[in-house]
């Protein structure tokens, strides 16, 4: 089967779309371009899974260069048959591979290469025969030889044993039945080592075993974790006598007159070189599975929380708590341009409530604040209670919320928070950041690492360069999903569009800074290193507020300007209208002119694919949408509670803020998150959380358990639904 039937057939779409995809990806066009603007030749894939196939396809290329590597290299030893060329051509797996290369590897020293080297390898081959009547005792006489220090049987049959312990090792059939074996029989089992200071971490794993084949990713990576921590003891348990049965059954003939010597050479093969060996793989294999669990969970954690709607027209007030150095503010403007700063101290020990009080009234009646977005890192919850308290003797309406801070303090002290406000203190820039982060999330977080958003599980223990590649394909498809006022972003968020790299979007800064704002996009050909290549594909994701051509403020690639053109032209319809009070503008009846002459015979009209036609009309109808609109808005209160207030029973509306292997956090409005373990997020069976709820969404709870002396909540949704 060739790749491209094998990939299409692997993502059940036509070969001339597997073709298209790779043909794509090779000219070097972007996975948020080809999604976009491309559909025709894919069939309207979404990003997600062409940034899949892109994944796939390089393994299978890997795969297949190590296929090659591996003919070559077996075959330039002149030990190449039909039989190996057939494993080598059913291989499905790169283990698989390596199992089959395994013997012709060059080898380092081993005891049977030292063996080899004494001249004993006719003498294995004798013996693992198995053939004739010959006391091994007169098979090894003819093989003692002083100069090659081989002085007597014992140590001439001890030379063969190693040899044929190690071609019983090296045997790929033999590894894989007892890998199969291994993998669905063996128990991974844990205990306590002596105890340290991280010990009572991993108490639920001291005398602890499960079989490898139902352990959960979470378990894995925290057993991992306890063995790197030095706090457990890790091993694998196997039923030893069922593998030497199969290695026996593969091995010794009936009938064999060395039927004992070859048995003990089982159990030492299996023990000193099979074992050891599978066991570190296994481990190995269940680690990459579970890291890659772990970065699915991250990933589709992360996509919702930069997705979160921006709270947008309003005039904000960052609020970054603390104790000791005080409560930190920043007022942005609707822009987020920052117009004020101060600091308060009405959290201990100071507790300055009053004049605290008098700061930000002030503040609010002279910029007219709309919303104070609070970081939910230390002092939160009292600066939490605070602001409840000071918004119930303001006159003017006024709201809050609790924002996640996780890497404000990173972003602060950044090279990027250092150029952004060169004037400005660094725990003023966290203030600002915490404002920010509400009025647009996904502006504001890509300016830091995602990893420490906080929204995952045991990210510093995963490979970084392959969680760093996964984090910034989603941030790259979430940005070019909205698109960016190219007059307005920082270069940290026009890096990520499709076609532009830092160097690029820092020259688009420069290009601002000394010609002023953009008025249309053929401007951006004028930037340094951005060629035909690039504009092509960064065009359709930049905006530009532009009264001469509407268009440019709409996901309209250039490309496709004379369509738009010919299908006014069409229907008769003024490209004025376009923006207008759509729902009463001729524009609006575009979906039905478009359907009573057939889609198909417009799009052919127009010189376009009917998928291109269909997205040329939603942006037509809606010029400057933020498709982020269309999602659930950020939870904004005016009362507060502490973990004191809960009551069992309570029912309560939530924010989720944490998807995870065995449930999820939900943040009910009190400084600690409680946790709705999987078995209470619904009533049907479900194998992960993550399909039921999202990070951001807004959900109903009942309250099923509360220990404050331990800061825990247990919450329940499917007790809150049968309420």
């Amino acid at each position: 089967m060739s790749l491209i039937e094998e990939i299409s057939k692997e993502f059940n779409i036509k070969a001339e779309y597997a073709q298209n995809i790779i043909n794509l990806l090779d000219e070097g066009h972007t996975i948020p371009f080809i999604s976009r603007y491309r559909k025709e030749m894919h069939g309207s894939l979404d990003d997600q899974v062409i940034r899949n196939f892109s994944d796939r396809l390089n393994y299978m290329r890997n795969f297949n260069i190590r296929k090659e590597d591996i003919v070559k290299f077996i075959t330039e030893q002149e030990k190449m048959t039909p039989e190996i060329m057939q494993s080598i051509e059913k291989a499905q797996t790169l283990t698989e591979l390596d199992d089959i290369y395994r013997p012709f590897r060059p080898k380092r020293k081993t005891r049977a290469t030292v063996a080899e080297a004494k001249g004993l390898k006719p003498l294995a081959d004798l013996i693992f025969a198995q053939k004739g009547d010959t006391p091994l005792e007169e098979l090894a006489k003819n093989f003692i030889n002083a100069e090659l220090e081989v002085e007597s049987v014992e140590q001439a049959l001890a030379g063969a044993s190693d040899i044929i312990a190690e071609q019983i090792s090296d045997n790929a059939e033999i590894r894989k039945k007892l890998r199969e074996f291994i993998t669905e029989t063996a128990l991974i089992e844990s205990s306590l080592k002596d105890e340290n200071e991280k010990s009572h971490i991993y108490q639920m794993y001291n005398n602890y075993k499960e079989a490898v084949k139902t352990l959960p990713s979470h378990r894995i990576l925290a057993i991992n974790r306890g063995e790197k921590d030095s706090c457990l003891k890790v091993q694998l348990k196997v039923n030893e006598k069922k593998c030497y049965e199969i290695i026996s059954n593969d091995v010794i003939k009936k009938n064999s007159p060395y039927t004992q010597f070859i048995e003990n050479v089982i159990v030492d093969s299996y023990e000193r070189l099979i074992l050891p060996s599978l066991e570190r793989k296994l481990r190995t294999d269940l680690t990459d599975i579970a890291n890659e669990q772990a970065i699915k969970m991250f990933k589709s954690n992360l996509k919702p929380l930069l997705m979160q709607p921006p709270l947008k027209d309003k005039i904000i007030l960052g609020f970054d708590p603390a104790y000791r150095t005080g409560c930190k503010l920043a007022v942005i403007d609707k822009n987020g341009n920052v117009l004020d700063k101060n600091v308060i101290f009405p959290t201990p020990p100071h507790n300055a409530i009053e004049e605290a009080e008098k700061i930000i009234s002030d503040l609010i009646d002279k910029h007219k604040i709309d919303v104070i977005s609070i970081g939910n890192g230390t002092a939160s919850k009292e600066s939490e209670v605070f602001v409840s308290n000071l918004i119930k003797k303001i006159k003017r309406p006024i709201s809050y919320a609790v924002v996640n801070e996780a890497g404000a303090s990173v972003y602060s002290a950044s090279k990027l928070g250092a150029e952004e406000f060169p004037n400005y203190d660094v725990s003023i820039r966290s203030a600002i950041s915490i404002a920010r982060r509400l009025q647009d999330p996904l502006a504001e977080l890509i300016k830091i690492d995602v990893k420490s958003i906080g929204i995952g599980q045991y990210q510093h223990d995963m490979p970084q360069k392959r969680l760093t590649e996964v984090l910034d394909g989603v941030v790259e498809d979430c940005v070019n999903s909205v698109g960016v006022d190219v007059n307005t972003a920082s270069y940290k968020l026009l890096e990520y569009i499709s076609g532009l790299n830092v160097g690029i979007a820092k020259n688009i800064i420069q290009f601002r800074k000394e010609n002023g704002n953009f008025s249309n996009r053929q401007q951006l050909k004028k930037i340094s290193k951005l060629g035909e290549k690039a504009f092509e594909q960064c065009a359709g994701f930049l905006r530009i507020e532009n009264k001469e051509n509407i268009l440019d403020n709409t996901a309209v690639h250039p490309e496709s300007y004379s369509a738009v053109k010919k299908l006014l032209e069409l229907f008769n319809l003024n490209e004025k209208e376009i923006g207008a009070d759509t729902d009463n503008s001729v524009i609006a009846t575009l979906p039905n002119l478009i359907k009573a002459k057939g889609i198909e015979n417009v799009a052919k009209h127009c010189g376009v694919g009917v998928p291109t036609l269909q997205d040329i009309v939603t942006e037509l109808l809606k010029p400057g949408r933020d498709v982020r609109s269309e999602l659930p808005k950020p939870e904004l209160r005016t009362d507060a509670m502490s973990i004191d207030d809960l009551k069992v029973g309570m029912i309560l509306k939530g924010v989720v803020r944490n998807v995870i292997d065995f449930g999820a956090f939900i943040d009910i409005g009190v400084h600690q998150d409680g946790l709705v373990h999987i078995s209470e997020i619904c009533d049907h069976f479900i194998k992960h959380p993550s399909e039921e709820l999202t990070v951001g969404e807004t959900i109903e709870v009942k309250v099923i358990g509360v220990e404050p002396e331990k800061n825990r909540i247990s919450l329940s949704i499917k007790k809150a639904k049968a309420e």
